[in-house]
């Protein structure tokens, strides 16, 4: 197959790239850099796609239709696996706008090309952040997402409804995928993970919002991926469906299990919980497993300490 993956440079795209290249596909990545975060480190993500003969990076903006149309008019896709956007629930507090523009027009825009150039098969990527501080757990994807709490959650249930319009009025079948709390190697140096376990071999202080009880349903990379390329596979209409562990760890134990891997003593504070960050997060993964074969495998220890390994090899100086 030809596969366009948007964000392929990101920490998410960039595993998928190469699982997809590996499995004998022709790849388009297409990725603006976003400055976020350091493009080095995007470029190095893609180190090892790029050396594939059966990769093409295209760098390029969601939000520009020139853009965007040239890539479709140039090449003829089977699916298009969309995991650019703007991330992260804090920084859409601050930039709603941007967020708005990027995760709901950028969406919109790629809809319009698969429509125009007659491309029936999308993959988007959702998230858990959907789900808001509903109590009822864990989420399942019948629940009310109506009252998310960040810019950034709303945004994704935009461009989840923006691919049930598109099916409904053109056929084009969506598989929205929520992710839940993706950790592992490349993943962003601001996520929770990556963060702590930088402070934890610096002797820096970790901060801490709220008591520590919060929980998440962390999910390593590898079962992301397997998720994402099993819905590559299957054309399933419109479906939105969870991509968890099925498990949940608070923060306490998480912080407890990063200084086991790490072997580093942490120096911890507790502030107040911000703004937009849910309680908990964790997912029903039944739909996944009947419609995906998805089974994860790794558990938050193992993850840990592969992410560390990797974190030893590749970040440390």
């Amino acid at each position: 197959m030809k596969i366009l993956v948007t964000g392929a440079a990101g920490f998410i795209g960039s595993h998928l790239s190469e699982r997809l290249l590996e499995e004998g596909n022709m790849v388009v990545g297409f990725d603006n850099f976003d400055p976020f975060y350091d493009r080095a480190v995007k470029e190095k993500n893609l180190k090892s796609s790029i050396s594939h003969d059966l990769f093409e990076l295209i760098e390029g903006d969601i939000t520009e239709t020139e853009a965007i149309k040239k890539v479709f008019n140039e090449h003829t896709f089977e699916v298009v696996v969309h995991l650019a956007a703007k991330a992260g629930v804090r920084p859409s507090i601050e930039d709603p706008l941007g967020y708005n523009r990027v995760n709901v027009l950028g969406t919109l825009n790629i809809l319009e090309m698969m429509k125009k150039n007659n491309i029936r098969r999308l993959v988007l990527a959702s998230s858990s952040s959907v789900y808001g501080n509903s109590p009822d757990v864990p989420y399942k994807e019948t629940m009310n997402v109506n009252n998310p709490i960040s810019p950034y959650a709303a945004t994704k249930i935009a461009a989840e409804l923006l691919c049930y319009n598109y099916w409904h009025l053109y056929k084009i079948s969506a598989t929205c995928l929520r992710f839940f709390t993706v950790y592992g190697p490349r993943q962003r140096p601001e996520m929770a993970i990556a963060k702590f376990v930088k402070k934890a071999y610096d002797g820096d202080l970790i901060s801490i919002y709220g008591d520590g009880n919060s929980r998440r349903d962390f999910t390593y990379i590898d079962d992301i991926i397997q998720g994402i390329a099993a819905a590559v596979e299957r054309d399933l209409d419109f479906e939105i469906i969870n991509i968890g562990e099925s498990e949940t760890v608070d923060l306490n134990r998480l912080l407890e299990l990063i200084g086991e891997s790490t072997g580093c003593e942490l120096i911890t504070e507790n502030l107040p919980m911000q703004p937009g960050d849910v309680d908990k997060t964790f997912a029903n993964i039944d739909k996944a497993k009947q419609l995906l074969d998805y089974a994860p495998e790794t558990s938050v220890r193992e993850g840990l300490k592969k992410y560390v390994e990797w974190y030893n090899n590749n970040t440390r100086l």
